[in-house]
């Protein structure tokens, strides 16, 4: 699973998600000759990514490169469940990547397009944001 090895700080503020202000990095298709990009704001979690991770790399059978462009950086808080109000934040519970629209999630390359793309319709389920494979523009 992924998680930072050394944060400054070890609890955020939840911040708040600013509609569909669309992303200014990582829209491009960069190292792969495919890419899955969202289309929607969400938080992707450490478990998704993975998960995502090995159906990618399952569907390839060491045929082709995975690069993961989004890296879950932002710790999540929970409290115990019948936990009274008072007594401050809840221990860090997993870790979440914020993800704009139009940001690119994952990319792959080395292979052919029909199993590229199909690795990444995998990826695509795995996730709770609306998706789009979009090609490298040569």
């Amino acid at each position: 699973m992924l998680f930072p090895k050394k944060v400054k700080y070890r609890k955020s503020h939840k911040g708040r998600s600013r509609g569909q202000l669309n992303a200014t990095s990582r829209t491009k298709v960069n190292f792969g000759s495919l890419g899955l990009k969202a289309l929607g704001g969400a938080w992707v979690t450490a478990r998704q990514i993975e998960a995502c991770r090995r159906a990618m790399s399952r569907q390839l059978k060491a045929g082709g490169k995975i690069w993961l462009r989004i890296f879950p950086d932002k710790p999540i808080t929970k409290k115990g469940e019948q936990t009274t109000l008072g007594g401050g934040k809840g221990p860090v519970d997993h870790y979440v990547c914020v993800v704009k629209p139009g940001m690119m999630l994952f990319e792959i390359g080395g292979t052919t397009d029909e199993i590229a793309t199909k690795a990444l319709h995998l990826a695509h389920y795995k996730l709770g944001v609306k998706t789009r494979i979009v090609k490298k523009i040569n």
